[in-house]
């Protein structure tokens, strides 16, 4: 029987279960032990990011990133409308309004060039979320941010190893958001990470973390006890998922140039046909890099669309599409009092997102172009 081609299948390194028995055996396992000193270690030296936090999903580490701005009721933070609701949902918890931006044209990141006029005095943060992996223009963001006197926080959930213009994703706004969930390129099931790139938030982040108390001050001996100081949760997760990601990061690199390999495999195989059919396949500014998280293809229309998903989910390839605009949302529509936002409208309604795993063989890569090049 012919195999289906799932559209993401997880990728286990090889040590991961090994590593997790060793936590186990170390009777450590509730977290900030071994393993997560080791992965926050290695993103702080191999990419610079100030200081590193693992939490138990990216979107409590923005969360804890919503916490540090100081987000209260009546701010306004603006995000791009085509993302998946954990942007939004931490600075709504905290009453702020949210201000949504379109898409660029070629490109489904936040439009740099739109930001300006959607600041208003109640301000407080930018969000870009880096869509595919690849980066928003973030010299006209941090150039706005520096003027408006505003926070800006890297939705970097897609974005491990990706560049802008040399400098990692997630290390040029004030904060920033990755993501372990299995349908990354590194994963631990469930997890995520904040990265700090201003000094002044990491020591009330460490507070943040560990319950709003100053417990990460105490285990250094810097205090002689440790109590509640500040506002908190438990942000941080067990031994176990740190265990596991652990194994991942240990294969960054054979991961990464597999996806990246598997990328240009797509792109080069569909370029003429896309051409023909006025499809876009991604785009890449020249300011950016890929990291093969993902491949998508946008159509002219909705119906288009949902042939290609049809046409390869008969022949056993999975496909899928992926966000609805936030602001056109049951939970926001009747709230949102800005302009329809065309861009945006137009990704949720015509992109779609074929296969893209390590584990994806060229076999599965040229079966997948054939079948998408011989739709009429």
């Amino acid at each position: 029987m012919e195999q289906i081609i799932p559209f993401n299948k997880p990728f286990l390194a090889g040590n991961e279960i090994g590593y997790i028995q060793e936590a186990v055996q170390s009777g450590n396992i509730s977290g900030n032990g071994f393993f997560t000193k080791k992965c926050q270690a290695f993103f702080e030296e191999k990419y610079n990011f100030k200081k590193c936090l693992l939490t138990t999903s990216c979107t409590d580490a923005l969360e804890m990133a919503s916490i540090l701005a100081d987000i209260k009721e009546g701010d306004e933070v603006i995000i791009p409308s085509y993302t998946f609701v954990s942007t939004a949902l931490p600075f709504v918890r905290l009453g702020a309004k949210i201000i949504f931006a379109d898409s660029e044209e070629n490109n489904p990141n936040i439009d740099a060039d739109k930001i300006e006029s959607l600041i208003t005095s109640k301000t407080k943060a930018i969000v870009p979320v880096h869509y595919a992996g690849v980066a928003c223009d973030m010299d006209k963001i941090m150039n706005l941010a520096k003027k408006y006197n505003l926070i800006v926080i890297e939705d970097a959930a897609q974005a491990i190893d990706s560049f802008y213009k040399g400098k990692p994703l997630g290390s040029i706004g004030h904060l920033s958001a990755f993501s372990f969930h299995e349908t990354k390129n590194i994963i631990s099931g469930e997890g995520g990470m904040l990265a700090i790139n201003d000094e002044r938030f990491i020591d009330r982040a460490e507070i943040i973390w560990e319950k709003g108390t100053n417990r990460a001050s105490f285990f250094r001996g810097e205090i002689n006890k440790y109590g509640w100081v500040d506002t908190g949760s438990s942000f941080l997760p067990s031994e176990i998922i740190a265990a596991f990601l652990w194994a991942q990061l240990e294969n960054l690199k054979k991961i990464q140039d597999k996806r990246k390999e598997n990328w240009e495999k797509y792109y080069n195989g569909l370029k003429e046909w896309a051409d023909k059919k006025n499809i876009r396949l991604p785009e890449i500014p020249n300011y950016a890099s890929k990291n093969g998280h993902m491949f998508y293809l946008v159509c002219n229309n909705i119906e288009e669309r949902s042939n290609l998903i049809n046409k390869l989910k008969e022949n056993k390839i999975m496909s899928v599409f992926h966000y609805l605009s936030l602001h056109s949302s049951p939970f926001y529509t009747d709230r949102y009092e800005g302009e329809i936002l065309i861009n945006s409208d137009k990704y949720s309604n015509c992109l779609v997102r074929i296969p893209l795993f390590y584990e994806l063989t060229e076999n599965d890569i040229n079966k997948i172009i054939l079948n998408i090049t011989s739709i009429d």
